[in-house]
């Protein structure tokens, strides 16, 4: 992490949302904001912290998913994007289906459209 990079700001989360919007578990072929994997993201000096979760603690994606999303958002945050990414992936709460977004549980059959 360089300590001359500027701090993070309130765009800085609206770009790191909107590339998270853009990571798809590949097996259920939905973006970990819309499966509710992604539990929080803050600014912590001149990083995005972002606490994210994954389906089940035995999930196949479980080593892949967490660095293809830092990766969505350094890339998205441009030059130095990549030391300024923290990834921090946490099971407790533990995700239910309840965390799906209303598109995502319709497609996934856990809720009809209303």
């Amino acid at each position: 992490m360089s300590g001359d990079a500027p701090p993070t700001t309130d765009h800085d989360l609206e770009v790191a949302r909107a590339a998270l919007a853009e990571v798809l578990d590949p097996e259920l072929g939905l973006d970990v904001v819309s499966l509710g994997l992604v539990y929080g993201m803050w600014k912590e000096g001149n990083r995005v912290v972002i606490e994210m979760t994954l389906t089940t603690p035995g999930c196949p994606v479980s080593a892949s998913l967490p660095d293809e999303a830092a990766a969505a958002v350094a890339d998205a945050l441009g030059p130095g994007g990549a030391a300024r990414v923290d990834i921090r992936v946490v099971w407790d709460p533990p995700w239910t289906p309840e965390r799906l977004s209303e598109d995502a549980a319709v497609k996934l059959g856990f809720r009809r459209r209303a």
